[in-house]
């Protein structure tokens, strides 16, 4: 299953080529590409699937996100990781 995954941005990479950034995602930190969401900045939270943040959200809506993830038995490690054959 693919999920947008929510993360918050550790560190922005503004290189001419592709705007880049490192997205922590619950002490799982991955390179994202930032490119769709040019507003983001470092401490946002964002929305990312299949390594592009697709959207910015806030705080609260991540956490909840995230909350209803593990009450449905998903782990986000296992997601970024590719996930388990359910």
């Amino acid at each position: 299953m693919c999920l947008g995954i929510p993360g918050r941005i550790v560190e922005i990479d503004d290189n001419p080529l592709m705007r880049m950034g490192k997205v922590d995602f619950g002490g799982v930190i991955r390179e994202v590409c930032l490119a769709y969401v040019p507003e983001a900045q470092v401490g946002d939270y964002v929305i990312v699937h299949v390594g592009f943040a697709i959207s910015r959200i806030d705080e609260e809506e991540a956490q909840e996100t995230l909350r209803l993830l593990a009450e449905m038995g998903l782990s986000v490690s296992d997601e970024l990781e590719g996930g388990k054959e359910r």
